[in-house]
């Protein structure tokens, strides 16, 4: 990635960071915008996500990863702990690759 790029979204990050407390009292948003604005959130937290867990490089990421991501998930909506979804999904992944699945 470009470092002009790099300055650019963190500079939009910062300033979008201030935004809130300066404009907290001062600027008021319409009910539904503020869902539309969170379930846009959530939108592109899966999304980047999904592309993590699925893609490598310019092709996909093989069977290990997303079924270490498929394991996780199912654990964190099952509400175990935080330390043992890291594991229990790390664990799914190594041994995917070690029995040869990429």
């Amino acid at each position: 990635m470009p470092v002009l790029a790099i300055v650019a979204l963190a500079a939009g990050t910062y300033a979008l960071r201030l935004a809130g407390p300066l404009f907290q009292g001062r600027l008021r948003l319409p009910e539904r915008l503020r869902d539309l604005l969170t379930d846009a959130a959530t939108v592109l937290l899966v999304t980047l996500a999904a592309t993590a867990a699925l893609t490598q490089g310019d092709g996909p990421a093989g069977w290990a990863r997303p079924a270490g991501v498929l394991v996780a998930a199912v654990l964190v909506l099952r509400r175990a702990p935080f330390p043992v979804v890291v594991i229990a999904a790390a664990a799914t992944c190594a041994l995917l690759r070690l029995c040869g699945l990429s």
